[in-house]
Parts: C-alpha cells; sequence; structure tokens
C-alpha cells in the first residue's frame, strides 16, 4: 500500500512536470483575474481601427480580450513557448489573423507602429521599456502598463513626496502619468513577491522642445543627494570637470574666447543665485523649474551633454 501511494505521488509530480514552467529570469507572472484584466482592457479605451502592442503578452490571457476590441495586436514576447501556447488557443478563431508575434526581448527589438500599448511586463526591465516607449516616434496615444507598485508610485510621486526621484521628473517631463488601480500578488500565477499596480502613461505631443540627453544629465547631478540643496549639489569636482569641458567646446565651436581667470565654480554660484536656485532641493523642484534652471546654464554656454 505505501509502495502505491508512493508511485501514484510519482506519477502526478510528473504530470506537473510536463505543464509550463515560469522562468524567473523573464519575470514570468501570468495575470489571471478575469475582472483585473477587463479593467485594464477598459482603461486602455481601445478602438476599433487601433493596433496595440502588447508586451509579454504569456499564455494570452489579456490578449484574447484585446483583441475583441481592435483592428490588430502585435504581441512581442521573449518566450518562444509562450507563443506556442497562445497561438494554439487562438487557432482556428478570427483573432488568429488579428495577432502579429515579435519574438525577443523588447528592448533590443525596434518597434512597430502602434496606437496603443498594454503590458504586464518583467518588472526588471520596467525603467529602460518605460524610456524606450516615451523616445517612440511616431507618438502612440497611451500606455496602460502593469509595473511593481513601488516604481508605480516612483513615477506619479510629485515634489515633496518621499519617492520623488529622477525617475518621476523624467516621466512627468515627457508624459502624462496616472494611477489607475493596485493589483495584489494573489492576481498572478504565480504570485509574486511584491505588490503591484497599473499606470497609464500620456506622452506629451508636441513634447518638450529639449535635448533629452542634456536634460536627464542635469537631473542626474541634482538627484544624486535630492536632499541636499543645489548649490551643494553642484560642487563635485567630476561635475565641475565636466561642465568645464563642456564649455570649453561651447566656445571652441562658436569662436568664443574663453577668460584666461575662467572660475567655473563662481559662475555655476552665479547662475543658481541669479535664478533664484542656490539653496533649493530636488525634491521640492518640479518640472517647470528644472526647465528654467537648464535654460539658464545654456545661455550661459553650460552644456551637461
Amino acid at each position: 500500500m505505501p509502495k502505491v501511494k508512493a508511485e501514484k505521488k510519482c506519477r502526478v509530480h510528473g504530470q506537473i512536470q510536463q505543464g509550463i514552467h515560469f522562468k524567473k529570469e523573464f519575470g514570468q507572472h501570468i495575470l489571471k483575474n478575469p475582472l483585473v484584466i477587463q479593467g485594464i482592457v477598459d482603461k486602455a479605451a481601445i478602438r476599433p481601427t487601433d493596433t496595440v502592442l502588447e508586451i509579454g503578452p504569456g499564455t494570452g490571457n489579456m490578449t484574447v480580450k484585446i483583441v475583441e476590441k481592435c483592428k490588430k495586436i502585435v504581441a512581442c514576447e521573449v518566450d518562444v513557448r509562450m507563443v506556442a501556447e497562445l497561438q494554439k488557443r487562438v487557432q482556428g478563431t478570427p483573432a488568429a489573423s488579428k495577432i502579429q508575434f515579435v519574438v525577443g526581448d523588447v528592448l533590443k527589438t525596434d518597434l512597430p507602429y502602434f496606437d496603443i500599448c498594454v503590458a504586464n511586463m518583467p518588472y526588471q526591465i520596467s525603467s529602460p521599456f518605460v524610456f524606450k516607449l516615451l523616445l517612440h516616434r511616431p507618438f502612440f496615444r497611451c500606455a496602460v502598463l502593469m509595473f511593481q507598485r513601488e516604481f508605480a508610485q516612483r513615477l506619479v510621486a510629485k515634489p515633496g513626496d518621499k519617492l520623488y526621484c529622477r525617475l518621476s521628473v523624467n516621466t512627468q517631463l515627457l508624459a502624462k502619468v496616472d494611477h489607475l488601480m493596485k493589483v495584489g500578488k494573489n492576481n498572478f500565477k504565480p504570485p509574486p513577491q511584491v505588490e503591484s499596480s497599473v499606470v497609464r502613461i500620456e506622452p506629451k505631443v508636441p513634447p518638450p522642445p529639449i535635448n533629452f540627453q542634456e536634460w536627464d544629465g542635469l537631473v542626474r547631478i541634482v538627484f544624486v543627494r535630492k536632499n541636499k540643496t543645489l548649490s551643494a549639489g553642484f560642487r563635485s569636482s567630476a561635475v565641475m570637470e565636466m561642465l568645464e569641458k563642456n564649455y570649453r567646446i561651447h566656445c571652441s565651436m562658436n569662436e568664443i574666447e574663453v577668460p584666461a581667470d575662467l572660475d567655473i565654480k563662481e559662475k555655476v554660484q552665479e547662475i543658481l543665485t541669479e535664478t533664484g536656485y542656490n539653496d533649493k532641493r530636488a525634491r521640492t523642484l518640479d518640472v517647470d523649474d528644472f526647465l528654467a534652471i537648464l535654460n539658464a546654464f545654456n545661455v550661459a554656454g553650460f552644456h551637461f551633454s
């Protein structure tokens, strides 16, 4: 009798082994709650003429709901096993002809044209994917994305909030960001270790007329220690060396003579004082403040990239 039980246990184990194994390296957590799935699809406000980009469709729980509302889906999936599962799921249905598969790492893939992006994505690629999305052209209408709760809170954080950071400022420069809903870990299979949230990102069209790399260069400097004054943040030797090098390049390209007694520290403090930001702290400043600071430095010939 004990032998039979042991044998039965083994057979059950064997059946489990034959199912899909979710890979940790791909951050696979399949959204299984139909109410949450429907909520995300509804919030995306998909039109019958839309092309939808879905990142990480997995076994297709959300894909089959999206396909009912749109003209076409471009499903970007890194795991060929998941692609096979989804193809099998829609085989012989009208949905099959509306789904285009792109197999590979979305960060290394050229994104096609799309109107809406919907994703329950691997959380480890959240930050690089958001900026790949926001710098994508032509512009899309909106993105409804699932993120780790704390990452989502950083995206929507306002000046003075504890989680306000470089990510908050950079995202809000390029887009309007709204927190839509919280999603508990038990809505996924297997459950992740963290809570999740759904966020809506709508690009600003047209975007601010600035060089994003230079903007990010400024924001990096001031958020290294966001609780310190800007005056203190600019004092590091590495920052001064970078600004002096870029200033000399600017002068050379514009045939401007560099003063023999050039004092970068003094010039930086002068700009910050004149603009009234000398004693301000990064955690309290909004996008308009950083645009004003960047403009003041640029007018004086100082660049951050």
